[in-house]
């Protein structure tokens, strides 16, 4: 077995392979061209294992490697650093450490996301950074009004496109005209996208059986039942639930020795849109579900009101983590009640779970 560790960049790579016995067998420095890399490892001989961080770019290098029957380990770049710090840092050093930590089996491996799933994970994505966008233009529109102490009549919403037709006549000048103008236009365009991209999601992720039984789920609906989903990749990878938990940054952080105990919020070990939808979900199912909106009340009279909705939002990863585990149905239970209201039958739900 060669043991190789692959230093990626944008447009080269530095790669080192270690024998056996650790001892180097090449090293080089190539550009990142699908023959030089094959060539490389055909070249020192068969039952190849690499290793790569966990950068922007390691899509096309994990499909070229596991077409042509060499396993690859995808790094952890945080905990990796935790374990390789280096005074002298350079692509060959970086190469060789990776390399080193792979043959005596210390790299801690981060996950590689199924090739089915990949491509639409990453409209997910997309799509959350034109809702961020179109977010920032309407909150560009309102600072020029707080200028000019004007107000959007009817108390009207941005977000609703028809509430530009009001916007007319107003106490501005040529130049601010202008820049609303653009911002409108912004907004129009971005809504446009976000549709466009929900569009093409929902006929090939709609009818999957597992986001149907997460529809069911209170506080989840279309985008983040497909944002749960996607970002999952595969329940199966969690052996309980409290990993899982863990994973969608649930779990507050701390910092504990000898005998002094802290807490640290906002811990950014995990999956970050994970964290997003199941806390828009909690908000969500308080709104709309009383018994989950008493048991909110209950913990933020006791508890910070951020504290009482990331133990709701605990909560319904716990009921979102069951139900693809074991492949069966909402109970339509929360904390052990029976919730008084059920989900309508209406799209985008395709069945009931009773039938």
């Amino acid at each position: 077995m060669f043991y190789s560790g692959i230093d990626l960049h944008k447009n080269m790579s530095f790669i080192t392979t270690l024998d056996n016995e650790g001892n180097i067998i090449k090293q080089e420095k190539l550009p990142n061209d699908e023959h030089a890399i094959l060539n490389y490892f055909f070249s020192i001989g068969k039952h190849h294992k690499v290793v790569v961080e966990c950068i922007a770019n390691w899509y096309w290098l994990s499909d070229l490697l596991s077409n042509h029957g060499i396993e690859l380990v995808l790094a952890h770049a945080k905990y990796l650093k935790a374990i390789s710090y280096a005074k002298v840092k350079t692509d060959k050093v970086d190469s060789f450490t990776l390399a080193r930590l792979l043959k005596i089996n210390m790299i801690p491996v981060a996950h590689q996301i199924s090739p089915e799933n990949r491509d639409l994970r990453d409209l997910m994505r997309a799509r959350l950074k034109l809702v961020r966008k179109n977010t920032s233009c309407q909150n560009s529109i309102h600072r020029i009004f707080e200028k000019h102490n004007i107000t959007i009549p009817n108390n009207r919403k941005l977000h609703d496109l028809s509430t530009f037709d009001l916007l007319v006549d107003l106490p501005l000048s040529s130049d601010q005209q202008f820049q609303l103008d653009l911002l409108k236009q912004q907004i129009e365009l971005l809504h446009e996208q976000i549709k466009i991209l929900e569009q093409s999601l929902h006929s090939r992720l709609l009818i999957n059986n597992d986001i149907q039984r997460l529809l069911w789920i209170p506080g989840i609906g279309r985008i983040l039942a497909f944002t749960i989903y996607l970002e999952v990749d595969g329940i199966d990878r969690f052996p309980d639930v409290n990993k899982f938990y863990s994973y969608c940054r649930l779990v507050p952080g701390s910092n504990n020795s000898n005998k002094k105990v802290k807490h640290k919020s906002g811990n950014k070990d995990g999956n970050k849109y994970l964290k997003m939808a199941f806390t828009e979900a909690s908000v969500r199912s308080v709104q709309y579900f009383k018994e989950i909106k008493q048991f909110y009340q209950s913990k933020a009279r006791k508890k910070h009101k951020c504290i009482a909705r990331n133990i709701v939002a605990g909560e319904i990863e716990k009921i979102c983590y069951y139900v693809l585990k074991t492949k069966t149905d909402f109970n339509n239970t929360f904390k052990g009640i029976t919730l008084s209201k059920r989900k309508t039958m209406q799209w985008p739900r395709l069945a009931s779970p009773d039938v």
